[in-house]
This record gives C-alpha cells, structure tokens and sequence, in this order.
C-alpha cells in the first residue's frame, strides 16, 4: 500500500488500525518515526507514503509517530542533521526566539488590557483592576500554560473573561478545596455557581459605592500570597 494514511495503534506494535476499522501490518522496510521533531517529521512526510499514528485518550489526540520508509527516515535525518549544524540555521533559530519573545511580550500587554476592559471597574476600584489585570494575565498567557488565554478559538475578549473568572475561582472561594461527587456536570454546576459568585463581587467593584476590603474576597486576594493553582483552568 502506497497511500498515506492516518491511523491508530494497537496492541501489535507492527499493526496499525485504519479510521474504517481496517487492520494493516506494516510493510517491511518500515521504520517508525517518533513523534518530537517536527522538521524532520515534515521532510519524511514530503518524501513520500508514511503512516502517521494517533491515539484518542479522553478528548485529546496524541501522536505516536509516523511509520515511514526506513531509507527515507535515514536520508531525511543526515540532510536535516548537516542543515542544522550551519551558522545560518543557528542564525534563523536565534530570529525565530526573538521573534516569538516580542510576539509573547505583546500578547501579555494586549491580554491585559483586554482583562481591564472586561473589569470595567470604578476609578475608585482602578487600582485593583490594574493589580489583577497583571496576575490574570501572569497566570494565564505563559506558552505551555494550557489555559484558556492560549487558545484562538475564541476572541481575546471572551478569554480575558473566562481567564479572570478561573483566577477568581482558585483564589477567592473554596473551590481547590471542595469534595465534589464524581458525578458527571457536577464539577460544571459547582463552576457555574462559582462563577456567578464572582461576577457578584466583581460587579462591586464596578460602581463608587465603598465596602469593607476586608470582607471582600477580591481585596483579601490581591493583598495575600497567590495561591498555586492545581489546574491549567
């Protein structure tokens, strides 16, 4: 078979099932390509017919490497490995920091502002705004951080909002420490409420009328030690 093709694993390591429930061996010459390295995955994929091999655990796909001609992996591999050993690669790598250090810097500010426009708080109460715009935005934008600040499925505006209603959860209620029943859209209903708790003390911050910082959650929170956060939420 000559055709590429995407499938999943299964308990032979050489056999692979296909997406219609077909189970094929893997032809001899075969090698499998970990997954890691997207370059020379690339350059082994445009070389010819490869199996790439993904596996479905919970709601996510994981790769689990590419079967591919074992010439073409090798070949691939020593061109890559020269290319890679020049100063103009070193060079281009060097950019390519820089340049996604200044694109990450930017999303933090921009990430920020977007968290204050969705405070909307008093000028009475800006102080605090501008103190949780930059511990939402120090939580949530870190590349890696799987927080819903990394995701462009949504506009920003809709991600400063649901980052600062996950901030709030972790460090203005008891949430971190609740026994709750492993029962399903439970863990959803009690967010829900959580969050409609935190949009209340969020909405007394929004006008002029005082309260006493000490009872308030928020104020106690920006004042104290954040607490580490168990989840990427």
């Amino acid at each position: 078979m000559s055709d590429s093709l995407t499938v999943g694993p299964t308990a032979d390591p050489r056999r692979v099932r296909t997406q219609d429930g077909r189970v094929l061996t893997v032809p001899d010459g075969w090698a499998l390509l970990p997954p890691g390295d997207a370059g020379l995955t690339r350059r082994v994929k445009a070389a010819g017919p490869t199996w790439t091999v993904v596996e479905k655990v919970g709601r996510k796909l994981f790769s689990r490497g590419v079967w591919a001609p074992e010439a073409h992996i090798v070949r691939a591999r020593a061109v890559l490995d020269a290319e890679r050993a020049t100063p103009a690669y070193e060079k281009k790598l060097a950019a390519g920091r820089e340049r996604r250090a200044r694109e990450q810097e930017q999303y933090e500010v921009d990430f920020a502002n977007s968290v204050l426009r969705f405070l909307a708080f008093s000028p009475a109460w800006l102080p605090h705004a501008k103190r949780l715009a930059v511990l939402v935005a120090a939580h949530a934008t870190p590349v890696g951080s799987g927080t819903v600040a990394r995701t462009e499925r949504i506009p920003i505006e809709r991600r400063a909002e649901a980052a600062v209603i996950a901030w709030m959860r972790h460090q203005t209620t008891t949430y971190d420490d609740m026994r709750i029943a492993r029962v399903k859209g439970a863990r959803r209903e009690v967010r829900r409420e959580l969050a409609e708790i935190s949009r209340a003390v969020l909405d007394l911050h929004r006008r002029d009328v005082p309260h006493g910082p000490s009872a308030c959650p928020l104020c106690t929170a920006l004042v104290a030690p954040v607490k580490t956060r168990p989840d990427g939420a």
